[in-house]
């Protein structure tokens, strides 16, 4: 995936359209993210004893990392990602319209 942990994000496509929002949790068997204060559902919850309330519960839910794109650290836009090696062989995550190292 190209879209990792603590990576800043914004959202190009749903009814979060616009917002910006970090990485929390990442599912890459599913290529889905879990980001920070998007994609909000509400889900209605039955009480279990004196642990949990019931209720109508608002949590976030994962959304495609195809309606997500990087925003890089120098250009502050959100930004295409690719591949390159550095000279030592190491393998990092570059921003396309800027060219600066990401990793």
């Amino acid at each position: 995936m190209k879209i990792r942990k603590n990576d800043s994000v914004m959202i190009i496509a749903g009814r979060d359209r616009g917002k910006k929002g970090k990485v929390k949790f990442s599912y890459p068997k599913n290529g889905r993210l879990l980001v920070d204060g998007i994609n909000f559902i509400k889900r209605h919850a039955r009480a279990t004893g004196r642990v949990r309330q019931a209720g109508i519960i608002e949590r976030e839910a994962p959304i495609h990392m195809s309606n997500l794109k990087l925003v890089c650290n120098k250009c502050n836009r959100p930004t295409q990602i690719g591949f390159r090696f550095l000279d030592d062989g190491k393998k990092v995550r570059f921003c396309k319209s800027c060219r600066e190292v990401i990793d």
